[in-house]
């Protein structure tokens, strides 16, 4: 035959064998705090990316800091072997930027002294794309301990996209709109998360940048022991101190401990 006759033909989806187990945002803090304590920022700063704007992580690899925008991530562009190509679906999307996330990217962009915006967020380390072969290294040697170490044996960096779709769900975002953050199609949203939206109707209703923050100040109140309370004079009740705590964004509430896994 001079040509295949079905290579036009597009193939059909694969069924999901199962329903999807969204990380709990306790579990993403948990990893992201041990890669702090390990000196890993910028792995820290992709599996922050990774779980709280749901991009793929061919796309998180090959995002450059001129996409990073005040509110938005823009995503126009993924990782491969040959350099940068289009996305999954072929299109554009623009997802919005949560404030812990924002502070996490600010804070590794200065570690990282990355000054130039057509630079990549998550370079290697001699500053190019990622080739398929970095991606599973980086799998096999860090991810895999770290999410056996948490608990989470078998998770795989793509299931941390389950996670920003989980907290769009809680915050109460339609169908429409947790699609359109994620780059797929409402049917498919519906197929993926619909046991997701069943768990959820009903329960109260919370912003991510709160349940974020919260789980933040869970995890360091966790494994830091509480200072010892200021010295009061005396008809004055202690405070807690009003300056932020380090490592968080700006404006969160000090924390009664302080830890540098923060």
């Amino acid at each position: 035959m001079q040509s295949n006759p079905v290579v036009g033909v597009r193939k059909p989806s694969a069924k999901r064998q199962r329903a999807v187990a969204p990380p709990s945002v306790a579990l993403v803090e948990r990893m992201r705090a041990q890669l702090l304590a390990d000196r890993r920022q910028r792995d820290a700063t992709l599996l922050a990316v990774l779980a709280y704007a749901g991009l793929r992580p061919q796309e998180a690899l090959a995002l450059p800091w001129h996409n990073v925008r005040d509110r938005t991530l823009l995503v126009d562009r993924a990782q491969s072997d040959e350099g940068p190509k289009t996305t999954k679906t072929g299109r554009t999307r623009s997802i919005r930027l949560l404030a812990p996330l924002a502070a996490d990217l600010a804070a590794w962009r200065l570690a990282s002294n990355r000054s130039s915006d057509d630079e990549l967020v998550f370079p290697t380390t001699n500053g190019g794309l990622w080739r398929d072969h970095d991606w599973r290294n980086w799998r096999r040697r860090v991810f895999d301990p770290l999410a056996t170490g948490a608990g989470a044996q078998g998770m795989r960096p793509y299931d941390l996209r389950h996670a920003f779709c989980s907290l769009l769900i809680a915050e109460g975002a339609s169908v429409v709109e947790v699609a359109r953050q994620a780059g797929h199609a409402p049917t498919m949203t519906l197929d993926t998360y619909g046991h997701v939206m069943a768990d959820l109707d009903g329960a109260e209703r919370m912003p991510a940048e709160a349940r974020i923050r919260a789980a933040r100040e869970a995890e360091v109140s966790g494994k830091c022991p509480p200072e010892a309370p200021t010295p009061s004079q005396p008809g004055q009740s202690p405070s807690i101190s009003s300056k932020p705590t380090p490592g968080l964004e700006p404006g969160t509430p000090s924390l009664r401990v302080k830890c540098s896994t923060s």
